[in-house]
């Protein structure tokens, strides 16, 4: 009988050195694969970030080469109800947007129905007291520039609209 109880506890023995082994060289295939993905996924991450940063180059180059007078796209006046304070209040107002180039000046002119739309949105959302002081005058400028630079397009440029030139500015 012990003769026997060797014989089967051998081949046991045998057996989980074998599972063992398998285990190892599982685990290993699977750092050495994880390892090859993971290099090969940062690589391509880099190589998609190198390309991003391509056109922005370009296109900062293009700003210099045609560094010259500002153009200027004048806005038709607005006249819009403000939230009410002290009875019904209206602001009358006129502005001046400043672009970089022709180029821009064009697709501001194109698209000035949603430039006029953003603008309205904004205006008609303010109180008497928030705009009128000259802080107030200077918020809503960078307000409506942030309006105007925004895509008309889904995922689309930014305008390169450079500053709001307020030319009549009246509250009754």
């Amino acid at each position: 009988m012990k003769a026997e109880a060797k014989a089967e506890a051998a081949p046991a023995g045998g057996g989980s050195k074998k599972k063992l082994i398998i285990i190892i060289v599982a685990v290993l295939i699977l750092a050495i694969g994880g390892g090859a993905g993971a290099f090969f996924m940062l690589k391509g991450q880099d190589a998609a970030a190198e390309h991003e940063e391509e056109p922005v180059k370009k296109k900062s180059k293009k700003k210099k080469k045609e560094a010259g007078p500002p153009v200027y796209v004048p806005v038709e006046p607005f006249t819009v109800n403000l939230q009410p304070e002290e009875g019904e209040q209206y602001l009358q107002l006129a502005f001046t947007l400043q672009v970089g180039d022709a180029e821009q000046s064009e697709v501001i002119k194109n698209n000035m129905p949603k430039v006029r739309s953003r603008i309205l949105l904004l205006l008609s959302s303010k109180k008497a007291s928030e705009i009128n002081t000259p802080e107030g005058k200077q918020a809503l400028s960078k307000e409506i520039l942030e309006q105007v630079n925004q895509p008309f397009e889904d995922h689309g440029d930014e305008q390169e609209v450079t500053e709001v030139l307020f030319t009549s500015f009246i509250i009754q």
